[in-house]
């Protein structure tokens, strides 16, 4: 199961975390900043697997991978494969690509609703829905369909002057 996802640029700033087991805001922001402190610390060409149990407690592990400023983290226990994990990073990552055209941090920061849409399409409740980012784009397209078609319609006449006493 994976217990957290999380989005950090370079600076530490977490621009997407959800936590699929509850925690508090304050051990929240503590978790997020002591895996900056250490993937920030971490040199280029090791591994990208970690052991979580210091943050999360015992039988989890933590995945990453940085891409430009953003550092995207995945953490789950041992009921799922590492290499999968590395994988759905990579299909997150190819799916806000396709949304945003080579999503970067400010497309991020401006459009957290559609990248929260995204990341529960292929993860809801700390379960993996959807590997494949052409299924996940066919969702996402549908959905802005939806949006666009119910904010078209109004419920307030266009001409008050109509309404009579």
């Amino acid at each position: 199961m994976i217990r957290s996802v999380m989005v950090i640029n370079t600076q530490g700033k977490p621009r997407l975390a959800k936590f699929y087991h509850p925690q508090p805001p304050e051990k929240q922001q503590d978790l997020i900043r002591n895996i900056y402190a250490v993937l920030s610390s971490r040199a280029e060409n090791v591994s990208n697997f970690m052991d979580a149990e210091p943050f999360f407690g015992p039988d989890t592990r933590l995945v990453y991978k940085h891409f430009a400023t953003l550092y995207f983290v995945f953490v789950f226990d041992s009921s799922e494969n590492e290499l999968a994990m590395l994988d759905l990073i990579q299909v997150f990552v190819e799916t806000l690509d396709k949304c945003f055209r080579d999503v970067c941090e400010l497309d991020i920061v401006f459009n957290h609703s559609k990248m929260h849409t995204i990341l529960d399409e292929i993860v809801f409740g700390g379960l993996v829905l959807e590997t494949s980012s052409t299924e996940v784009m066919k969702v996402v397209e549908e959905i802005s369909k939806l949006e666009t078609a119910s904010n078209s319609i109004s419920l307030v006449p266009k001409s008050v002057s109509s309404w009579r006493s």
